[in-house]
C-alpha cells in the first residue's frame, strides 16, 4: 500500500522578511511615487497646449537653440507661472541682455567725450576772447591822454570765474573820495571806456566793491559793508549809462575788507578797488545735454536690436481659467 507523503511547512523556519522597519521604507517610496504621479496628472491638466509644446520642444534634441539654452530667462523657459489669472504671472523678461547694457554704457561714454570736447573747445575760444579784450582795454587806456596816467590802476587777469578787471587805488591816486561812494570823473571815464570794450563779449558781469581795513569811527552806523556795496552799485549805474544791458549784470556785491588784494597789509590803498568779472559761460550758461540719444554713438558691430523694449515670451498663457481637478 502506497504511503502518502505529507509536506510539512514549518512557518517558524521561514525568514521573517518583515521584521524591523524595512517595510516602512518601501511604503514611503510607494507614497512618494503616487504623489509624483498625482502631481504629473495635475500639471498635465492645468497646462495649455502651448506650454506643453514648449516643454516638448525644450527637451527635443532636434531643436538645438532651445536645448542649448543656459538660462530659463527670455526663452521657452522664461519663468511663466502656470497659475490661473490673478496670481501675479508675468510674461516680461526682467533682464536686459548684457551685450545691450555694455553697448549703452559705451554709447554714454562716447557721448560724454563729445560733450567734454565741446566744453573744452568753448573754453579755449572764450580764453582767447578774454586775452584779446584785456589787450584792447590796456591799449585803449594807453592811447587815451586823459586816462593814460591811470594805467597803473588797472589790473587784468583770468581767474576760474572769468576775466577779472580790477580798478584799484594807488598812493595819492584814489578812485573815490575817502568814505564816499561818489566816484571821481576820471573813474567814471575809466569805467565807461572799459564798458565799451567788454560789450563785444556775451559774458555776464559781476560787479564787486572792496575796501581796506580802515574802519569808521566807533558807533558809526555806516560801515565798510555799506561803503563797498554803494561803490559797486555806483559802478553798475555808470556801466548802464555807458550802454551795458541790464540783463548783462549778473550780480552786484559789497565785500568790505574780507578779500584784500594785499593780504600782508590790510590798510594798503590797493585793497580799495572795484572788481568787474566777465563770468565764464560754463557758469552762467552751461551747455545743454545732447538731444540725440545714445544710438548715435553705439558701435554697429556689437548688436543690432531695438533699444530698451523687453522681449515678449512667445509662449504666453492663453486666456481662461483652469479649475483645480
Amino acid at each position: 500500500m502506497q504511503s502518502k507523503t505529507h509536506i510539512r511547512i514549518d512557518l517558524i523556519k521561514l525568514p521573517y522578511r518583515f521584521h524591523g522597519g524595512a517595510w516602512k521604507v518601501a511604503y514611503a517610496d510607494f507614497v512618494t511615487a503616487m504623489m509624483a504621479f498625482f502631481l504629473l496628472m495635475w500639471l498635465l491638466n492645468v497646462t495649455t497646449q502651448e506650454q506643453k509644446d514648449a516643454l516638448s520642444d525644450y527637451f527635443s534634441p532636434a531643436l538645438s537653440e532651445a536645448s542649448e539654452s543656459r538660462s530659463g530667462s527670455g526663452g521657452v523657459m522664461g519663468g511663466l507661472t502656470m497659475s490661473p489669472e490673478g496670481a501675479m504671472a508675468s510674461n516680461k523678461n526682467p533682464l536686459i541682455p548684457l551685450q545691450r547694457t555694455e553697448q549703452v554704457k559705451r554709447g554714454a561714454e562716447a557721448k560724454s567725450k563729445v560733450n567734454n570736447a565741446k566744453e573744452e573747445a568753448r573754453k579755449k575760444a572764450e580764453q582767447k576772447k578774454f586775452e584779446e579784450a584785456a589787450e584792447k582795454i590796456k591799449k585803449a587806456i594807453r592811447e587815451n591822454k586823459q586816462l593814460a596816467k591811470l594805467e597803473k590802476n588797472i589790473i587784468i587777469d583770468i581767474t576760474p570765474e572769468g576775466l577779472r578787471i580790477q580798478i584799484v587805488d594807488q598812493e595819492n591816486e584814489s578812485m573815490f573820495p575817502s568814505g564816499s561812494a561818489a566816484m571821481y570823473e576820471k573813474t567814471r571815464q575809466l569805467l565807461s571806456e572799459i564798458t565799451n570794450i567788454i560789450l563785444d563779449l556775451p559774458n555776464e558781469i559781476s560787479v564787486r566793491g572792496h575796501t581796506d581795513a580802515a574802519s569808521f569811527s566807533p558807533g558809526a552806523k555806516y560801515t565798510n559793508w555799506e561803503l563797498s556795496s554803494d561803490r559797486a552799485n555806483a559802478s553798475r549805474r555808470v556801466m548802464l549809462q555807458a550802454g551795458a544791458p541790464q540783463e548783462r549784470i549778473n550780480n552786484v556785491m559789497g565785500k568790505a575788507d574780507t578779500e584784500p588784494l594785499i593780504i600782508d597789509n590790510p590798510l594798503d590803498p590797493r585793497n580799495r578797488r572795484i572788481t568787474l568779472i566777465l563770468l565764464n559761460q560754463d557758469i552762467t550758461n552751461p551747455l545743454p545735454p545732447e538731444d540725440s540719444d545714445d544710438e548715435e554713438y553705439l558701435d554697429d558691430d556689437i548688436i543690432d536690436e531695438p533699444s530698451f523694449t523687453l522681449p515678449q515670451n512667445p509662449y504666453q498663457k492663453t486666456p481662461g481659467s483652469v479649475e483645480f481637478p
